[in-house]
């Protein structure tokens, strides 16, 4: 595993840590005001995805590797709702903040 401290992206570093913290403000602090998301191929809105996949259930993101300097992750991701699952996570990032965030299983 990689600790989220040792990501090589910062933007990514702060997401990771945000999403395994349960920090809502800090997880909304990082979006651009129009970003954009997809869950296993299908565009979802973000807050509501968010609500329900992250915090809600308990989200949590333990990454396995990261590759494209940081921006693209395979994390074993946990919730309360769909228990374990190794996932594929890449982010599109534009002056620290997370512009288009795309996941689902690896």
């Amino acid at each position: 595993m990689i600790a989220p401290n040792q990501l090589t992206d910062p933007t990514v570093r702060a997401f990771v840590t945000a999403v395994n913290a349960g920090d809502r403000s800090a997880f909304s602090a990082l979006l651009a005001p129009d970003a954009t998301m997809s869950d296993d191929g299908s565009d979802r809105e973000v807050a509501q995805w968010a609500e329900k996949e992250i915090w809600s259930a308990n989200g949590h993101m333990d990454v396995v590797s990261e590759s494209d300097g940081g921006l693209a992750l395979v994390v074993d991701y946990r919730n309360d709702t769909w228990g374990e699952m190794r996932t594929a996570w890449r982010f599109v990032t534009d002056s620290g903040r997370v512009s288009r965030f795309e996941t689902g299983q690896a």
